[in-house]
């Protein structure tokens, strides 16, 4: 039978880490109704810049000649070189919502490398960037303390690079991997490839009016200008999105950690009664053995 300062100590222990997965889960839960609010007005600031993009795009695509021939809309069928952006969490404990997101990108690593295409990976978040320097996976660019607390001038910063080089034909697809808030007991990851922008969804209906007025002449030159802000804000989105569903997951894992602890308090304690019930039982015994001997 454990003896009972050891059961005394262990359900001290116990007791003590509840306490503090309790507070975890609080923490996270104030911080995930501000992430999430944050995200819902992000995500309609998103689709409005989304809908400008496709209307230009839609003119351009049924008004000139040959169509839409930007390269940041033209699909290239044989890709040499590609950038995958992967976004994780600074800090653990919040379940396996770093995991999902390696494995989406050890996946897409290994599509690319069966096709003999190069992949030039780029991270955000000390968890992720630390286990693909364990395994030596080499990171063309990486950056921490982003994803716990996003920013948009070092958002923008970091993926312009991208932006350009795709521009430039150094690479020929971008791609972002993240693990996104969809409530608040469910994450869902999101694989999006940014550029090429699919231009299969826009399309152009001369009978509806628009509020736009621009140029035809600047129209190129404004459709530019959208690719980069539509690329930038959708990793920006990515982060806030990242962040809330981070909030999420760490409130579940340490909701789960507490009530584990709850349910383990409860079994030490009734370890210890009845460690506790078999001493007495024991002295009663010895006390009765010596009076009957001394009969």
């Amino acid at each position: 039978m454990a003896n009972l300062k050891d059961i005394q100590r262990q359900i001290k222990s116990v007791s003590n880490t509840q306490k503090t997965t309790r507070a975890m889960k609080l923490v996270s839960t104030a911080k995930l109704r501000r992430a999430e609010e944050l995200a819902k007005r992000s995500r309609l600031y998103a689709a409005k810049m989304n809908q400008v993009l496709a209307e230009i795009a839609g003119r351009i695509k049924c008004n000139k000649v040959g169509g839409l021939d930007n390269r940041c809309f033209v699909e290239i069928e044989d890709p040499k070189t590609v950038d995958i952006v992967f976004v994780t969490a600074d800090k653990g404990l919040c379940g396996g919502f770093n995991i999902q997101t390696i494995k989406a990108v050890k996946k897409l690593l290994a599509e690319y490398k069966s096709k003999n295409v190069k992949v030039r990976l780029r991270g955000v978040g000390k968890k992720g960037i630390e286990f693909f320097k364990y395994n030596e996976v080499e990171l063309f660019d990486a950056v921490a303390n982003l994803s716990s607390n996003p920013d948009k001038n070092r958002s923008d910063e970091f993926i312009i690079s991208s932006i350009e080089d795709f521009k430039e034909g150094k690479i020929d697809a971008l791609h972002i991997v993240y693990n996104g808030y969809k409530n608040m007991i469910t994450q869902e990851l999101h694989v999006n490839k940014l550029l090429p922008v699919d231009s299969t969804q826009f399309e152009c209906d001369e009978t509806e009016k628009s509020m736009l007025e621009i140029e035809s002449d600047d129209e190129e030159k404004m459709l530019d200008s959208l690719v980069n802000r539509y690329v930038q804000y959708a990793m920006y989105y990515s982060l806030i999105d990242s962040v809330a569903a981070e909030h999420s997951a760490r409130m579940q894992a340490m909701d789960a950690a507490t009530n584990n602890a709850k349910e383990m308090v409860r079994s030490l304690n009734v370890q210890f009664n009845k460690a506790r019930q078999a001493a007495i039982t024991t002295e009663l015994i010895e006390i009765i053995s010596g009076v009957e001997s001394m009969k």
